[in-house]
């Protein structure tokens, strides 16, 4: 029989699958990337037998959670534990804090004759290990940003880097107004625990950790204050591409490559796409002013109108610099001459990946 463990190192380096017998409002709020929710009481048990807890005490509780275990609520629990642990017999059950509803269930799976272990503490002593970690390995891991202006590549310099955190992946967002990636992001809480654990993987071997600078917030989800500072001050390797570069590249990845996850029976995926655009144009049209956005609006309804009737996507390259040259440009500059740190490195983007390929040939 395995042993209950409070190992939570060890639970998030290998990937250990977690059963979370949280009730759905919980698991919803933040979870771990390897959990599935399969809850002892849905949400409405869970707030009656609150309820009773606040009012008449833990055994009037345990009680009425007993009387909410009729034999078809306890035979659909069964099934789905039983499902579980059959795919994942080397994983771990939690609750909030490992207390009665990890071990309710243990006694329910020990009565048909399975032993599955627990983890001590539950949710909130692996989230608390989390946070200590996250802020550890934000001041300790020897960070090196990976900085430039929009469209230059960093993110294509962070995907081939073997050391790197990958925070817009994490984020499921490319982090500007047009950065949407068609998946849902994740909440608050899971980008964190998420952050935390790919750092703690990194911080297994010795070396430089790549991070591509960020503004605070990735879509919805916000560095965490303590990762935030550490990467003002870390060293930079800053990427220079010229405008049409950048641009095209842009192009390349926000409509040609992002162009087959758009469309329906209704619409096409041009016509799609191009809404979207559009919507989210709309979203800095103050930064822009009125009319320059209406210049702008006007200009990529025609470059939607030429991809719509010809497939063409070269319209957007004169749309986008200009975008870039009056918009994103000046506000990353103006950022950029706040930061103090040391440059390491300097060179399109090239130039960048070799100088990454060499330090880890080297090891660095």
């Amino acid at each position: 029989m395995r042993q209950d463990t409070a190992n939570y190192q060890k639970l998030f380096l290998d990937d250990t699958p977690l059963m979370d017998v949280r009730a759905a409002v919980e698991f919803q709020r933040g979870a771990f990337p390897c959990s599935e929710n399969h809850p002892l009481l849905d949400d409405r048990q869970r707030e009656l037998v609150g309820t009773e807890y606040k009012n008449q005490g833990q055994q009037a509780a345990i009680a009425l959670g007993w009387k909410l275990a009729t034999q078809g609520v306890v035979e659909d629990r069964l099934f789905a534990w039983k499902t579980f642990i059959d795919k994942f017999p080397q994983g771990y059950l939690y609750c909030f804090r490992g207390g009665l509803r990890s071990r309710t269930t243990q006694k329910i799976l020990c009565d048909e004759g399975i032993d599955y272990p627990l983890i001590e503490g539950g949710y909130k002593a692996m989230r608390n290990y989390l946070l200590n970690e996250l802020e550890n390995h934000s001041r300790q891991l020897s960070l090196v940003v990976i900085a430039g202006h929009t469209g230059c590549g960093k993110t294509e310099l962070i995907q081939s880097t073997p050391r790197a955190l990958d925070l817009e992946a994490i984020a499921q967002h490319r982090g500007s107004s047009f950065g949407r990636t068609g998946q849902e992001q994740p909440s608050q809480i899971d980008f964190e625990n998420r952050v935390s654990i790919d750092l703690l993987k990194l911080a297994q071997a010795p070396g430089q950790v790549f991070v591509e600078d960020e503004s605070r917030l990735i879509g919805r989800c916000a560095l965490p204050p303590v990762l935030q500072a550490a990467m003002k001050v870390a060293p930079r390797v800053l990427v220079e591409e010229s405008l049409e570069n950048r641009a095209r590249r842009i192009v390349r990845d926000y409509v040609n490559r992002a162009l087959p996850r758009f469309g329906s029976a209704d619409i096409s995926a041009a016509a799609d796409l191009g809404e979207d655009l559009r919507n989210n144009l709309s979203k800095i049209r103050k930064r822009l002013g009125g009319l320059r956005y209406q210049q702008l609006d006007t200009q990529l309804a025609e470059a939607n109108r030429e991809l719509e009737h010809s497939g063409n996507s070269e319209a957007y390259i004169p749309l986008v610099m200009a975008l870039l040259r009056e918009y994103y440009d000046g506000s990353y500059t103006y950022l950029m001459k706040k930061r103090k740190s040391e440059v390491l490195f300097c060179g399109n983007h090239c130039e960048v990946q070799d100088w990454l390929r060499d330090r880890e040939t080297a090891g660095i």
